[in-house]
């Protein structure tokens, strides 16, 4: 049975994406376990290539049907914005900011249409996509508007190792994070997580969920979001038949052993924990929608674009994860 084919977009043009989308793509464990398919501009994966002194066989292609991976070359899914314009690294633009976007929508179209198996993203950096005039407070809204998905039913899973940890907000201030925070929204991030984990090939998940507030607000003496909105969200899912408890203390949670996804309630509740732990490791997987996604964790890195430095070790463990679950389902059919 062929390998799975995974799309690689390649990110921000004038950060580490391309240098760490073709790193990952000429890495033989992601080789041995998948077909990849660099989806973006080739000059400027041309680009990359020459600062980190790599001299690729880049084969280009129109459309994704027409990548060949029998002679061992590196397939490039032709993204260009027609400008011929150089590119400036470790710089902030709007034209960057549209292209890391136009790779990834492209790579996303490619699953839908059946032709890719999986899509995984390399960083983009906001503040070019703020600069081109587009919404976007991260991946997992986008990839719901792409794929047709409505925008609440599309989460941040973080994975490292054999740790996943689930969003139910992301990028907005604290203030309104809490006003996000609605039964009706974590008994549907608990639902979400519950068929993704199945999706991953976990028959039986078991979910651990947080609180909001200091040591799950402890009993209502620090707030009473736990006691009004997560805990009878957490017991509805449990009369589902989902494998749910808590909510328990963000600082403590992640001690605790014997589950298959955490669900934090805030951005920093789960981004630190998993940057303390696997800075360089952590991997993104956009949850709820028709396609399988995921992002590096980290930043594009400005400081180092260009110069050969930038580890690709995140982008390799987000593709091989996404390669294993799709082998492993197609081993079970």
């Amino acid at each position: 049975m062929p390998l799975p084919r995974i799309a690689i977009a390649t990110g921000d043009p004038a950060g580490i994406g391309p240098e760490i989308a073709l790193k990952a793509a000429l890495d033989m464990r992601v080789r041995e376990l998948c077909r990849p398919l660099l989806v973006g501009d080739p000059t400027v994966v041309e680009l990359h290539a020459r600062g980190a002194g790599l001299s690729p066989n880049l084969h280009l292609v129109e459309k994704a049907a027409d990548a060949d991976w029998t002679d061992g070359a590196i397939n490039v899914l032709d993204v260009r914005d027609g400008s011929n314009a150089s590119v400036k690294l470790g710089t902030v633009d709007a034209a960057y900011g549209r292209a890391s976007l136009a790779s990834a929508s492209r790579a996303i179209k490619a699953a839908l249409a059946g032709e890719v198996e999986a899509v995984v993203a390399a960083p983009q950096t906001e503040r070019s996509i703020a600069a081109a005039g587009i919404s976007f407070d991260g991946y997992p809204s986008f990839v719901a508007r792409e794929t047709g998905t409505p925008v609440n039913d599309v989460y941040l899973m973080i994975c490292f190792d054999q740790s996943r940890i689930v969003h139910a907000t992301l990028h907005v201030s604290v203030r309104e994070a809490v006003a996000l925070i609605t039964r009706e929204r974590i008994e549907r991030v608990i639902r979400v997580t519950d068929a993704s984990l199945k999706k991953l090939g976990i028959a039986h998940p078991k979910i651990f969920v947080s609180g909001l507030n200091p040591h799950a607000g402890e009993e209502g003496m620090f707030g009473r979001e736990e006691i009004e909105i997560i805990e009878p969200a957490i017991r509805k899912a449990a009369n589902e038949g989902i494998d749910a408890s808590g909510p328990f203390g963000a600082d403590t949670m992640f001690r605790k052993k014997g589950c298959d996804a955490f669900i934090v309630m805030l951005h920093d509740q789960g981004l630190i924990a998993a940057k303390l732990q696997a800075f360089n490791r952590t991997a993104g997987l956009s949850i709820g929608s028709p396609i399988l996604f995921s992002s590096v964790a980290h930043g594009s890195a400005h400081d180092i674009a260009g110069k050969g430095q930038a580890d690709p070790g995140a982008m390799i463990e987000a593709i091989t994860r996404l390669a294993r679950v799709n082998t492993q389902g197609r081993d079970r059919g």
